[in-house]
């Protein structure tokens, strides 16, 4: 019944109105995150990494239509669940220094574009890694206590919705891009290896007081265009390796997902299913009034992301809205809009 409750206020925190939120105990508060570039706001443009985007036409639709270091034209997953929620319009990125004070109360990301939750992967990219992710988390409490005050504090780490998106870039470059883990894994041991490490972050976190944990599976890598350019052969279709690697790391994080929740008393711990969602947005695309899937929306659309997503790129689309994917690898703030809408509402089954 517990469990059943707090699914409850998942959904009703998603299906009611904006002006329901900012009264009442127990309201979401906060909206924290953890992952890579689907959900970096911009941490790493303070960093030594070329994994940047802090540079046009990177979020054109932004805002003030100016680049901030999110990884797409406009809003992002953190962004959009915070504007949802009549929290904010943006979940700034923790090292941003324009960072103030009242930002902390609405929660922040400490995603960092290329990280992994195989070290490996997040070293190699010089990015912060999901421990180091972790790390950040504790200094934000300390920093949040301090501007709030312990009681308030404590509140809003409690009822803040906690996201970790990550994965995908130990799928298709550490183990197939980089071959850094097939000497010592198959993909079968290295995916049991991936969830087990995102198992021992949830605990991590859920022992530093989160209550609310979604957990984002993988989306079809071997259908994102810059994966379909260099291992989809001339007619660029979707790579199967690597779709089998998601689907298999998925079916393992679920079955993680049910153990974190049965284990972790007084938490609701939620699988976001994205991998279904992209997919029947990728092969239906009128459905969704999108008329490209295969193609990003910047340059060429076959592997422009990154610096060869750039102004000098002559080809950038006029009109995201038509695209499923911004670069060759992220998606449009419009695709990120329905895949939001699509994991939520995979829950409602459950209560009837």
């Amino acid at each position: 019944m517990q469990k059943l409750l707090l699914l409850l206020g998942w959904l009703l925190f998603f299906a009611a109105p904006a002006a329901v939120y900012g009264q009442g105990k127990g309201r979401l508060r906060a909206v924290i995150v953890f992952g890579d570039s689907i959900v970096d706001a911009g941490n790493n443009n303070h960093l030594n990494t070329i994994i940047k985007c802090d540079f046009p036409p990177y979020g054109r639709e932004f805002n003030d239509k100016m680049p901030t270091g999110r990884f797409s034209n406009g809003m992002i997953i953190n962004d959009i669940l915070a504007s949802v929620a009549g929290i904010t319009d943006s979940i700034m990125a923790y090292l941003d220094p324009n960072l103030e004070d009242r930002d902390l109360l609405n929660g922040v990301t400490f995603a960092s574009g290329g990280a992994g939750l195989d070290d490996l992967t997040s070293n190699f990219a010089k990015v912060v890694s999901l421990p180091g992710q972790v790390e950040l988390f504790k200094e934000y409490k300390a920093r949040l206590r301090r501007v709030a005050g312990e009681r308030k504090a404590n509140d809003i780490i409690t009822n803040a919705q906690y996201l970790l998106v990550m994965g995908s870039n130990d799928i298709w470059s550490s183990y197939f891009a980089l071959g850094f883990r097939r000497k010592e894994y198959d993909i079968d041991s290295y995916t049991t290896f991936l969830v087990d490490k995102a198992g021992e972050f949830a605990k991590k976190i859920y022992d530093l007081g989160a209550r609310r944990i979604g957990f984002s599976g993988l989306p079809a890598i071997g259908c994102v265009p810059f994966v379909r350019s260099i291992a989809g052969g001339i007619t660029r279709e979707c790579s199967g390796p690597h779709n089998e690697a998601s689907e298999m790391f998925n079916t393992k994080l679920q079955k993680k997902v049910e153990s974190l929740s049965n284990s972790l008393d007084g938490a609701f711990v939620m699988y976001l299913d994205v991998y279904n969602s992209l997919m029947d947005m990728i092969h239906n695309k009128e459905k969704y009034g999108f008329e490209e899937a295969t193609l990003g929306c910047c340059g060429s659309g076959n592997v422009e992301v990154l610096f060869l997503c750039n102004n000098l790129s002559p080809l950038t689309c006029p009109d995201s809205k038509k695209y499923v994917f911004w670069d060759s690898f992220h998606p449009t703030e419009k695709a990120y809009r329905i895949l939001l809408n699509q994991t939520i509402g995979a829950f409602l089954p459950v209560l009837q």
